[in-house]
């Protein structure tokens, strides 16, 4: 009898094994971001948004900062030659804000020094704001996305105890473990998104300043360039 009993608690505890087993093989992430519900579909976007603009930027960043390692020195030579014009196409071959920075200057060759100088500079604003366009949106999305997260965690929390209070006395577990979970799955998932929105913002903050440096150094080279006596 008491074998009897043995083996059925075994059998018991081996079907309760396998059923744990076939649950844990069936999660996967789209019962992760099912169970997150609607705020699932709002991460979603915002990463997409995120891996666009970081992908956008970061392609648009390597491109401004390919260019020759001698264009300085030919444009120097085209200057004190007097070959303006060659000059000015030759930084038209280049899809970058240094050489449009000093296009604008040759541009203005002739005028005060200073004059030169601040059109130069004006130039370097306008592509600085142009190289900076859609962080703002990226760092939105590494500060907002944890946040809506933690709101999806908040509203699970109040869902699964106000099942547990109209549960009245058939309270089980599972009403609040089930709760939990899908809770503290848009946590996960916001704090997913704003990581990889917040490490992409810091990268590409740092490759601007790196090129913003190069823009400025340039400027400086080119109008120390001009303090140079003619070659005409």
């Amino acid at each position: 009898m008491i074998f009897n009993l043995l083996q059925v608690g075994d059998a018991e505890l081996l079907e309760t094994g396998v059923q744990v087993v076939a649950q844990e093989k069936t999660m996967n992430l789209i019962d992760l971001a099912v169970a997150g519900g609607w705020l699932m579909i709002v991460l979603l976007l915002l990463s997409i948004m995120a891996i666009y603009i970081f992908g956008n930027k970061w392609w648009m960043i390597r491109k401004a900062g390919n260019i020759d390692k001698n264009f300085m020195n030919d444009i120097h030579d085209f200057i004190h030659d007097g070959k303006i014009k060659s000059a000015i196409e030759l930084c038209q071959k280049y899809d970058s804000p240094v050489a449009r920075l000093v296009e604008k200057g040759i541009e203005r060759i002739g005028r005060p020094l200073q004059d030169i100088q601040t059109a130069v500079e004006n130039m370097g604003n306008v592509e600085v704001a142009r190289l900076e366009k859609g962080l703002p949106m990226l760092a939105t999305i590494a500060g907002g996305a944890p946040m809506i997260g933690f709101l999806g965690t908040v509203t699970g929390m109040i869902q699964a105890f106000f099942r547990m209070s109209t549960a009245g006395n058939n309270i089980d577990i599972t009403l609040l473990s089930g709760g939990i979970y899908e809770a503290m799955v848009t946590t996960v998932g916001g704090l997913f998104v704003g990581i990889i929105a917040y490490f992409g913002y810091n990268f590409l903050t740092s490759q601007i300043s790196n090129l913003v440096f190069k823009m400025e150094s340039t400027t400086i080279e080119f109008i120390d360039m001009l303090h140079e006596p003619s070659g005409k």
